[in-house]
Formats: C-alpha cells, structure tokens, sequence
C-alpha cells in the first residue's frame, strides 16, 4: 500500500540540498545538456535552447482537494526536436521517489494533452533521478509499469549516483553542474577527516585541484565566471549543511574554495538590470543589458577588472561603457 500522507508531507518539504540543486537549475541552465546528455545518451551538442515550464503542478485527490508538488525542474530541450524532461534531485535512495514522479509525469502529459477526434492523447515526458547518496542495492536504472485494459505499459526512469562520479570523470565529461554535490562522495569519511589532520590536508588537496581546474575551465571558455560563481557558492551551501557536525572539516574544505567571490548584491544588481531593461524598453539585446549592469556595479563601487570578469568583457570596453554612459546620466 503506497502511504501517499508521507509521500505529500516530503514532496512540501525542501531540504538546502533541493535548494542548492534548484539554484543550479535556474542560474546555471545550459550545465544541464551534459547531464541530460550522459543520463540519457543524447549528443546535444550544448547549443540548443532550454526552455523551463512551471515547476507547480496540482494533483487532484480522491477528496475531491487538489495537493501541491513542486517538482525539482521540467524543461524542454529545442534543436533539431523539442524534448521534454523532468530531472528529480534526492538526497537518500528511495523507491518512493517513483510515486511522486509519477504523479508529476503523468500530471504533465494531462496538462499539454489534446483530444484529437475522440482520441486523448498524452505523452510522457523523459525522467531522471540523481541521488546524492545510494548504496550497493541501488538500481541503475528504476521503472514505472502500467497494467491498462489494453495491455501492460512500461519506461524506465534512468538513475544517476553521485558516487558514480569521480573529480575526473565530472571534468572529462564538463558535468560541472554535479560540483556542488561532489562533497556527497566524502560524507562516510567525515570522522576521520575531523580526527585526521594529514587525511583533512588530502581532502583539501583535491578541492584545491577542483578549484583550479574550475578556473582553467573558465579561462578556456568552457564556463563563464557566473557559473564559476554559483558552482562556488553552492558547493559552499551543501558543504556548510552535509558537515555540520564536522567543524574541521567544514572550516577546512571552505577554505580552499574558489577565490573571491563577488557579493551577492552583485547577481542581485545583473537580475535588476534585466528587469528594469524589460519594464522599461531601455535595453535591446545583450549587449545593451551589460552596459546597464556595468554602470550599476561601477556605482556600487566595484572595480572595472571585477565587473569585466563578471560580465564576461574586455576590461577596456568595460572601462569605455563606464566613461560613455556615465557622462549620459548627468
């Protein structure tokens, strides 16, 4: 029997984990292709548009009440096709993840279904669990089986675990967005880590090796400096809530990560700027959208070379954008 009363109480709860994996979502969309490409054997080639949908869908209940789920992200991927996923971040391995994903498939395919003569049809969007933790009864893979009176249908829910992914492997492969997380795969070793100092210097070792090569990523273009920083910023978020009770560990491993970091004032100003660009009909196009968070961050009084690398431009034209437009606003 499905206990659905604890399957509601967890779908409303959100853990800084849900937070942290929610935050990548929306500020770090195209990190997603490489994860939907390794999960599912797809070879998009990065280009494509993401397209996100609403993440509330409401259940209707045999009570004749609607119940909330919240999912972790439905988006769909547009190049050659338009494809459409729903990608599930759990912290435990647990069968019962089945239940809500169900609920949000098959909410879904009702929602963009159409009745086309008297014929409805629906169609199930491609599904994903990661699990940040999992063990050796794990399955690669979990399935969803439907007895119908026309016969049994069956898809399978592809699994992936973060253990399954090594410094090496996320960097081969640019599955940067599983970096915040990484730190899942050390959680068994936290006490000797705490108790261990040359063991605490190895597990600072390879997070300054992560870090380095996050910069390298950066300096080649395979990332921009935004997503450095919310890569940062979030492995900061799990790390502070996984280690909690691990002070040497938690203080240690937090200070080697990632440099300095802009305020978050700063996102705060770039997200305003898009905004205000909108409401307004000041900004046309990227390039206009920049200058504008420029000019914001130069009067906050944030360094030109610091505003250049947050922006992903040439310090000089920085400096230009700064001159130009702050002469056009006195």
């Amino acid at each position: 029997m499905i206990d659905r009363e604890r399957i509601a109480v967890e779908s409303a709860v959100s853990t800084p984990y849900d937070d942290a994996f929610r935050t990548m979502v929306n500020d770090c969309a195209k990190l997603l292709i490489p994860v939907i490409n390794e999960v599912f054997g797809k070879h998009y080639s990065g280009n494509e548009e993401i397209v996100f949908h609403p993440n509330e869908h409401f259940m209707n209940q045999q009570d004749g009440n609607e119940a909330k789920r919240i999912t972790d992200s439905s988006f769909s991927i547009i190049g050659e096709t338009e494809d459409r996923y729903l990608f599930e971040c759990q912290s435990r391995s647990d069968a019962s993840m089945l239940i809500r994903i169900f609920e949000y498939v098959t909410q879904i395919a009702l929602d963009e279904g159409e009745i086309v003569e008297d014929v409805l049809e629906v169609s199930i969007p491609n599904a994903a669990i990661l699990f940040l933790r999992s063990n050796n009864k794990t399955p690669d893979e979990m399935k969803i089986l439907m007895r119908t009176p026309g016969g049994d249908v069956q898809f399978g829910i592809p699994v992936m675990k973060m253990k399954n992914y090594s410094r090496e492997s996320i960097f081969a492969k640019k599955l940067y967005f599983l970096l915040p997380f990484y730190i899942f795969i050390h959680e068994s070793e936290f006490e000797v880590y705490e108790s261990d100092s040359a063991k605490l210097e190895e597990l600072k070792q390879e997070y300054v090796e992560i870090f380095e090569r996050l910069e390298q990523a950066t300096a080649e273009g395979a990332l921009s400096c935004y997503y450095m920083r919310s890569i940062v910023d979030m492995s900061k978020l799990v790390l502070e809530n996984i280690a909690k009770k691990y002070e040497r560990v938690r203080k240690g491993v937090d200070s080697v990560m990632g440099g300095t970091i802009l305020e978050h004032e700063s996102k705060t100003i770039y997200n305003a700027g898009k905004m205000e660009g909108k409401v307004e009909g000041k900004m046309e196009g990227k390039m206009e959208e920049k200058q504008f968070v420029v000019l914001r961050l130069f009067q906050k009084g944030i360094k030109p070379e610091t505003i250049a690398d947050f922006v992903d431009v040439n310090v000089s034209l920085v400096k230009e954008w700064i001159r130009v437009l702050g002469n056009e606003t006195r």
